[in-house]
């Protein structure tokens, strides 16, 4: 036996991606319901008000707002341990800072954690993933201003008081490290300059202005925020657990060239082990007061500001996995630009549609890399292929292509278990179809459960599981030791 007997499989989702009912149940506008879909050919677009006559596709989404129980239902039909999901801090709090928190969006997520405990399933529950109210963009810059460092605590400490008992596993931010990143300033940080906000005019949302300083500085407003989190989670109840959740792009030299392996662990440090180094040992990592000193970046800190990084360290680390990328000097080699963000073509690797490369192997490198440097327990949070799946003329959906691609994953994490890594759990991305994050997209399909929904806005919103939702089902029966 490799997997663990308490291994928390499952499956993810998140709430501006499947929820729905924007303006249901006094939700309140977030930053996800001023974009409009894309492609992979055609960008999202972006204005800072709502037109009556465009399409958005997180207004409605995949329908969990109306069609919560029949998807959990088909959860615990798989045997889910574990379902990550989000709750939608515009939901409870609709400006993010209201005196007093939303009872219908309380009640909605008490509903969903009931619907949970009725199939034994463990919720794990990320507070912010890419959905900042809306209000606190226009008004305060998202969290480029301290202000809403309380306002972010003070939403974490109603909700994990309210489910006490019912939810001990959460995750502060999704994805942190996208806030140094060019799609980060919006999406994980909440940041939009005010010649883009007082536009008229739709914007591809890849073209909204950035400043990195004002990046980096929010960032360190979330490390604060989410060490207070961390800690106010303990005092509240001793059960929870609070991890960090990365987007793990790991790096490979291109070629053996010495300056391709600097330039390798340049970038891995950046993107992939600054946020995880500050928010498990509680403190800035030497290697960023270099970087920030060489790229005039500076930080304002408060006094008090290392002493709670230091006293709000996570209990876990979780990150998402879908691909790896190579790194070089040279500028003469083909590149792959659906990496998320770009990088050299690795030639022993297939791609996704998208162009994501296809690295199970990459995974076990990557888990073996985390348990070796940090020796906190491990979780992948998210792994999954999109893909444009069809009902085929029998009624169902075979993704074949997509049981392949998780087999080797898990296999993957099975070998590092084997050599020693502490991997806590696995959950799909995604455990039902979903708007995608980056495309905006029903085309782009991830789940286990197909959704009858579309990217012209049609569909009944019928749930079909696919073939991949009955081998993931034997899959989590035998604990990971059947995979045929």
């Amino acid at each position: 036996m490799i997997f663990p007997e308490d291994f928390l499989w499952g499956g993810a989702t998140a709430a501006n991606q499947c929820e729905g009912g924007y303006q249901e149940g006094g939700k309140g506008i977030t930053i996800q319901d001023l974009v409009k879909g894309g492609s992979r050919n055609s960008p999202r677009m972006f204005e800072s008000r709502i037109e009556a006559d465009q399409f958005y596709p997180s207004h409605q989404a995949v329908d969990f707002y109306n069609h919560y129980k029949e998807d959990i239902k088909y959860f615990g039909e798989m045997g889910f341990r574990c379902y990550r999901m989000s709750i939608s801090w515009a939901r409870i709090f609709p400006n993010g800072d209201d005196i007093q928190p939303n009872e219908e969006g309380l009640k909605f997520y008490d509903d969903i954690f009931n619907e949970c405990r009725k199939y034994k399933i463990e919720p794990m529950v990320t507070l912010s993933h890419f959905d900042m109210p809306w209000s606190l963009t226009v008004r305060k810059n998202g969290f480029l201003s301290r202000d809403t460092i309380n306002d972010f605590v003070r939403y974490a400490e109603c909700v994990i008081n309210y489910y006490k008992g019912k939810v001990r596993y959460w995750l502060t931010f999704n994805e942190i490290n996208f806030g140094i990143l060019e799609m980060g300033a919006y999406n994980s940080l909440g940041i939009v300059q005010p010649e883009d906000l007082e536009t008229d005019d739709f914007i591809p949302k890849s073209r909204l202005k950035r400043d990195r300083q004002q990046q980096f500085q929010a960032l360190h407003h979330q490390f604060i925020a989410s060490a207070m989190v961390t800690r106010l989670a303990h005092e509240i109840d001793p059960q929870n657990k609070v991890g960090c959740m990365i987007s793990h792009i790991t790096q490979y030299p291109l070629t053996c060239d010495p300056q391709d392996i600097l330039e390798t662990q340049k970038k891995d440090r950046i993107l992939n082990k600054f946020c995880g180094d500050v928010m498990v040992w509680g403190s800035y990592p030497k290697y960023m007061e270099t970087y920030m000193r060489d790229n005039q970046i500076e930080i304002k800190k408060q006094p008090e500001d290392m002493e709670i990084l230091k006293n709000g360290c996570v209990d876990y680390y979780a990150f998402s996995y879908y691909m790896t990328n190579c790194s070089t000097v040279r500028t003469d080699v083909e590149q792959v630009n659906g990496n998320l963000m770009g990088g050299a073509k690795n030639p022993y690797l297939k791609a996704s549609e998208w162009g994501w490369q296809i690295d199970p192997s990459g995974l076990q490198y990557t888990l073996n890399n985390l348990w070796d440097r940090y020796h906190i327990p491990l979780m992948i949070v998210e792994n999954g292929l999109g893909a444009p799946d069809v009902i085929s003329p029998d009624g169902k959906i075979h993704d074949d292509y997509r049981i392949n691609y998780l087999t080797d994953h898990i296999k993957a994490i099975g070998a590092a278990i084997s050599e020693g890594a502490n991997v806590m759990g696995y959950t799909v991305w995604s455990a039902i179809d979903l708007i995608s994050a980056g495309t905006g997209e029903m085309y782009k399909r991830y789940g286990l459960v197909y959704v009858d929904r579309y990217d012209d806005g049609t569909g009944d919103f019928k749930r079909i599981p696919k073939d991949s939702f009955y081998w993931y089902k034997k899959c989590i029966e035998s604990n990971g030791e059947n995979l045929e």
